[in-house]
């Protein structure tokens, strides 16, 4: 298992009912430069699922095209 800190809990992103959420995060790798990170996590945040982790450039890239598909709906 990695080592990890998660510097800022942004927000939970759903909460199915087996105790684990998938969540948005900033979160420190292996003593790394914090990112972006969705994944899941359990209750206490000791196990973690599988995720994606976006740097702040990639996070605003996807930001704008998240905003852009709003306006086509």
């Amino acid at each position: 298992m990695k080592k990890y800190t998660i510097y800022n809990h942004i927000g939970c992103l759903s909460a199915p009912d087996n105790g684990w959420t998938k969540e948005l995060n900033l979160v420190s790798w292996d003593d790394r430069e914090p990112v972006y990170d969705i994944r899941t996590w359990n209750a206490d945040h000791t196990k973690y699922g599988r995720g994606v982790t976006l740097t702040n450039r990639q996070a605003a890239v996807l930001r704008q095209l998240l905003n852009d598909l709003e306006e086509i709906f």
